[in-house]
């Protein structure tokens, strides 16, 4: 019996003083498009941006994808256009969400969707990448559509 111990307490020795093994956790590439776009918040608006150092709203969109290894187009109303369509009730993180903002009818703004009503997207010229809400009254009003890549 004391042997059969001592080789116990020698496996257990060497199994904890043995090298952990590398675990690589896959996220779902909505997690990953999310996670991306939450860490542009705070970068500055800039006009045809699509880098950290600027971003406008599709380019914003572009770029997170980009990250998550989807390409996709680079105007937020062709990004509509080539999007899988979702339902406002179906929408997921890393979806995207589209506005039609100005009043000819046309998708001309985009946001990522990060889950529990909220967006991210880069607003308008002299403002940051932010969160917004789906449900908010302004947003609401000029919702146009979801989608996914």
């Amino acid at each position: 019996m004391r042997l059969i111990r001592t080789a116990a307490f020698c496996l257990i020795l060497v199994a904890c003083s043995s090298q952990p093994q590398h675990i690589e956790i896959q996220l779902p590439q909505g997690a990953r498009i999310a996670g991306v776009a939450l860490t542009q918040i705070g970068e500055p608006y800039r006009y045809g941006g699509d880098s950290p150092e600027g971003f406008d709203c599709s380019g914003l969109a572009l770029f997170v994808h980009a990250r998550a290894g989807v390409s996709i187009p680079r105007t937020a109303e062709l990004q509509q256009r080539a999007a899988h369509a979702v339902k406002k009730v179906d929408m997921q993180a890393g979806d995207l969400v589209f506005f039609s903002i100005a009043k000819r009818r046309r998708v001309d703004h985009v946001g990522v969707y990060i889950g529990d009503g909220k967006f991210v997207h880069a607003p308008r010229a002299g403002s940051v990448v932010s969160i917004a809400y789906v449900e908010d009254p302004y947003f609401k009003r000029h919702f146009h559509s979801a989608g996914r890549f």
